[in-house]
């Protein structure tokens, strides 16, 4: 294991990007949203991407030279075509517009086309509960070529880990941030059991038949992930599907000759409103407030030391890895050394 800080880990990122050909202000976004998911205890979306971004930006499949624009929008909506760019720059300018469409009108819905991975979710919740914004992100769409989660019931694939977040602003709290994939596992746990030889949690996968196994082996012959808690995962993972993809019209921006098939069909919407759109803030924080407090006070059950409210863990390992640094698997690592030493850059 090897213990980076956050700040050198921050500027060995931009630089790796930088070099690769991003310019600066995008090598910043990135490199911010990445070792923030790390010292959130996000790992896996955190710096563990950087290798692969790299490989993308050289074959094509991250476009550098393309901006987010607004191909379509009102007072309270917008759609933003992407350019296939990174998808947290591409985000972070959505999640701007829907804030500022918000503030203006209250609430607002932005989609985005053609985009890239757009990294950890609650990072643009986070975004909008600070300015004391609720939102919701939908991001669905890279089953439509690339399939990887059946549905329930199902034995072949037809979607994929289809994440969603929400984010809840509180008053004198932390917001409340709900991120998950709506599969089982992530796609990057797969990965890394895959190349540790390690065994996968019961209900994560299923192999080619549809049976349930914990072999990642598995998973790469033609296996797929599962939703998590059964019906009411494939629920969310269904929704998720028609919102990011479905709604935004992603099939419509979708460009046949774009080089990642992952991508081409990708789309995310983001639903953002005003905490205060039925009451003043301070008495909605004040509301918020109690019923977070009521929700942490409920006596814990054996096993467990407290009630946690969805964003605490991730807060409590950001103050904890701010001070003793963030943790980096030896392979994870070594890849990433690599990656910089191919660019000339030391680590």
């Amino acid at each position: 294991m090897v213990i980076k800080n956050a700040d050198e880990l921050r500027q060995l990122t931009y630089e790796i990007l930088h070099v690769a050909g991003a310019n600066k202000n995008h090598a910043e976004i990135v490199s911010e949203h990445l070792v923030l998911a790390n010292l959130r205890g996000v790992d896996s979306h955190g710096v563990w991407h950087v290798p692969g971004y790299v490989e993308a930006i050289q074959n094509g499949s991250i476009i550098l030279d393309k901006e987010p624009e607004i191909a379509k929008e009102t007072e309270v909506s917008a759609l933003i075509n992407g350019g296939w760019n990174f998808g947290h720059v591409v985000t972070e300018f959505a999640i701007q517009t829907a804030i500022e469409k918000a503030n203006n009108r209250e609430v607002s819905v932005v989609s985005v086309v053609q985009i890239h991975h757009i990294g950890r979710l609650g990072h643009y919740a986070e975004i909008a509960a600070r300015e004391g914004m609720i939102s919701m992100v939908w991001a669905g769409g890279q089953g439509a070529e690339e399939p990887a989660a059946v549905p329930f019931g199902g034995r072949k694939p037809l979607f994929h880990t289809n994440p969603i977040a929400m984010g809840i602003p509180l008053g004198t709290e932390e917001p409340i941030i709900i991120d998950f994939a709506t599969s089982a596992t992530a796609g990057v746990k797969v990965v890394n059991a895959f190349n540790r030889k390690e065994k996968l949690p019961p209900q994560c996968i299923v192999d080619k038949d549809g049976n349930p196994t914990t072999d990642p082996n598995d998973f790469f012959n033609g296996g797929a992930h599962l939703p998590f808690g059964g019906h009411k995962g494939y629920a969310l993972m269904l929704a998720t599907e028609f919102l990011g993809r479905t709604f935004s019209g992603s099939d419509n921006g979708a460009n046949l000759n774009y080089s990642n098939p992952l991508f081409r069909r990708h789309g995310v919407t983001l639903i953002v409103f005003r905490a205060d759109l039925f009451q003043s803030f301070s008495e909605y924080a004040k509301r918020a407030d109690e019923m977070s407090q009521r929700t942490q006070a409920i006596p814990p059950a054996p096993g467990f030391e407290e009630v946690l409210l969805p964003g605490m863990p991730e807060a409590k390992a950001q103050n904890i890895r701010q001070e003793d640094g963030i943790p980096i698997a030896d392979d994870i690592w070594q890849s990433i050394a690599e990656t910089a030493s191919a660019l000339g850059i030391k680590t």
